[in-house]
């Protein structure tokens, strides 16, 4: 009996295989873009995804989110998941690997990934709430789906709002049940992750793979309810071009597919080390990409059907739809009113309780990875450190389980996505694009040049946006672009003459050569670095239009994005938990700075034999592979690059 046991539990939660570096390596290929999906695909596509298109509705939606996937998901993506797979660590060796001195990115991006987790789960517990009461023959929320939500589920007093001074918050103790249910779900966390990626490969086919059968099911229903058809016309049945002027429009679609798609929490590129060394990175993320948008823009006729059945029509001020209105009110209050209601309900919370499951593994597995990656969690069994971390994240997530823990969470959800997310995904694209082997462009054209040219890149954002906000965004606008040219002008003029001539077109002219080796160099060198990793054999290339989008499309994007919450603060800034709040994300975008000015603060992250990696090299136009078969190094520093196992005579791509 013991032994058939035994025999069931290694089936059941196997030891992960190892590659050749010693390395755990997902079980397939398959394993990895469904655990990679898992992170992705969430409660953001079922539940926000069709709120945000229901104040945009029209088929004219769909150009603003089709040009963010592929301007500002996918590009992020890519780049994540390339770092992973190419320097075979956390999220801290892979941005030490960028250069040293960004470690504190790399950090700064985990943290964000663990302070969603800690307010993710409760959220998850709520659901379970509704799971437990969907098994009653009379759902407990019909004709009173808000009474059920705010006053049984949530169980938080409502603040008192004086005209002069700070909002009260008079909720005090924890909700019983949500601690139960958050216990249970983080239980769930530590099961599907705790032995590392050999388990993970085996949940996420249930994880992933339900969800998808039973939103199946669950759409089939919800198109064949009464007037189901006129919330989907609302859908894809209208188009309203006028609204393709407005910036509302265009700002929803980045930030959905911001959001959507899951970049900047860590996982992607946690993952993505527990890869085959040559997994083909490429085809990889456009199958995660363009599977998490088919699958929220799939499951919205799900949602649009439900709003046709209950008549709502975009503008009606009475109809407020957001990602919780439509998971605890407007959906379940459609299924109340089902036949078969209870069996609806099930289906519908179970699916939630499933992507859910799946994504807060994913967002706590780059924490995990972190510490096992670092000095001292190489010398600790992974399933210590996993228990370690869920017990931690459980005792944060009992705030968010209080009588007034919607409210904090309402609070750090907010800033946590809106500033502090936005904000490390534009430090991982300025830092991998402006400081990896950036000595080669020094040396070619000299320091003061680089950094006048770096400076007024940033400064461009900075102040582009500032003065947008201040002044309108055509004076934005004209000052970004005003101090991007003429910096890169002062940088051409003062730069020195390049010993190695830029390529083609830019190497006909010593001035286009300056500006190619200040502008395009460092970005364009760490895709060629990549592809000696990403695009053997016959695998898909990273191409060159990455580089640009990267460098000059994908920031000033976010920079645009982030720019905006702090205008938002204003309205509750006499908030103590929206301060506080503020405040947190603001702590771990300091990160970001401490990293860059005292980088040895982060090198326990790192393990001994990955610290060189960082290193200045000095290798213009090189390929790491033929740098280091060449031996060529800046102060005698012996670096390596995200290429030193592949052969010397590897082509440059």
């Amino acid at each position: 009996m013991a032994a058939a046991f035994k025999k069931l539990y290694r089936y059941l939660a196997p030891d992960a295989a190892k590659e050749e570096d010693g390395r755990d390596k997902w079980p397939s290929r398959a394993s990895f873009i469904l655990a990679a999906m898992g992170g992705a695909v969430g409660l953001g596509n079922l539940l926000r995804y069709p709120s945000v298109v229901f104040a945009n509705n029209g088929l004219q939606w769909f150009i603003p989110y089709f040009i963010a996937l592929f301007f500002l998901g996918i590009p992020v993506l890519i780049l994540e998941i390339s770092l992973g797979q190419a320097y075979r660590g956390s999220v801290v060796v892979a941005f030490n690997g960028i250069h040293k001195h960004t470690k504190g990115v790399g950090l700064a991006v985990i943290m964000t990934g663990f302070a969603v987790a800690s307010y993710y789960v409760p959220i998850l517990a709520w659901i379970m709430h509704y799971f437990r009461c969907s098994f009653r023959r009379t759902l407990p929320w019909t004709g009173r789906g808000e009474d059920f939500y705010l006053i049984d589920v949530i169980a938080n007093p409502d603040p008192i709002t004086p005209e002069i001074g700070y909002v009260q918050h008079t909720g005090r103790g924890l909700v019983g049940e949500t601690v139960g249910w958050c216990a249970f779900m983080w239980f769930l966390v530590w099961l599907s992750m705790y032995k590392g990626v050999g388990m993970t490969g085996r949940v996420v086919y249930v994880t992933m793979g339900l969800p998808v059968v039973i939103m199946i099911i669950i759409l089939g229903r919800s198109v064949s309810l009464d007037n189901a058809r006129q919330g989907i016309l609302l859908y894809v049945g209208e188009w309203h071009s006028e609204k393709l002027g407005q910036g509302q429009i265009w700002q929803a679609a980045a930030g959905q597919i911001f959001f959507s798609i899951g970049v900047g929490f860590g996982y992607f590129t946690s993952y993505a080390s527990y890869n085959s060394r040559f997994a083909n990175t490429v085809q990889d993320s456009l199958i995660i990409a363009f599977s998490n948008s088919a699958y929220e823009v799939i499951a919205a006729f799900a949602v649009f059907g439900v709003i046709g059945f209950l008549g709502y029509e975009p503008g009606d001020p009475s109809v407020s739809l957001s990602t919780f209105t439509v998971g605890f009110l407007t959906y379940p209050l459609a299924i109340a009113e089902m036949p078969g209601a209870p069996v609806w309900a099930v289906l519908f919370f179970l699916t939630l309780a499933l992507l859910g499951l799946s994504s807060a593994f994913a967002l706590i597995e780059s924490f995990v990875t972190l510490i096992c990656d670092s000095q001292l969690g190489q010398r600790t069994p992974r399933t210590i450190i996993s228990t370690t971390v869920v017990v931690i994240a459980f005792l944060l997530s009992l705030l968010y389980c209080s009588r007034f823990g919607f409210y904090l969470l309402d609070a750090v959800d907010t800033w946590i996505n809106n500033l502090c997310l936005v904000f490390v995904v534009w430090a991982e694209c300025v830092a991998a694009s402006t400081l990896y082997r950036y000595k080669d462009a020094v040396i070619q054209v000299g320091g003061i040049a680089y950094w006048i040219h770096s400076f007024g890149y940033i400064l461009s954002m900075v102040l582009g946006v500032a003065v947008g906000h201040a002044a309108g965004p055509s004076a934005g606008a004209g000052v970004g672009f005003g101090i991007f040219i003429v910096s890169n002008a002062v940088a051409v003029i003062l730069g020195k003459s390049p010993m190695t001539p830029a390529p083609r077109f830019f190497g006909k002219n010593p001035w286009l050569s300056k500006l190619w080796w200040l502008a395009f160099y460092p970005v364009n060198q760490l895709r060629r670095d990549l592809n000696l990793i990403v695009a053997t054999g016959n695998k898909w290339k990273i191409p060159v239009a990455w580089s640009i989008i990267i460098r000059y499309i994908t920031p000033p994007i976010l920079a645009i994005i982030v720019s905006f919450a702090y205008p938002a603060f204003y309205q509750q800034r006499q908030d103590p938990l929206h301060i506080a709040a503020f405040m947190m994300a603001h702590l771990i975008m300091i990160i970001t700075a401490v990293g860059f000015i005292v980088p040895r603060w982060f090198d326990v992250f790192i393990p001994l034999e990955k610290l060189h990696e960082g290193a200045d090299m000095y290798t213009p136009t090189h390929g790491m592979a033929t740098a280091h078969s060449m031996g060529v190094h800046d102060d005698h520093e012996k670096g390596h690059g995200v290429a030193d196992k592949v052969s010397p005579s590897t082509s440059l791509t």
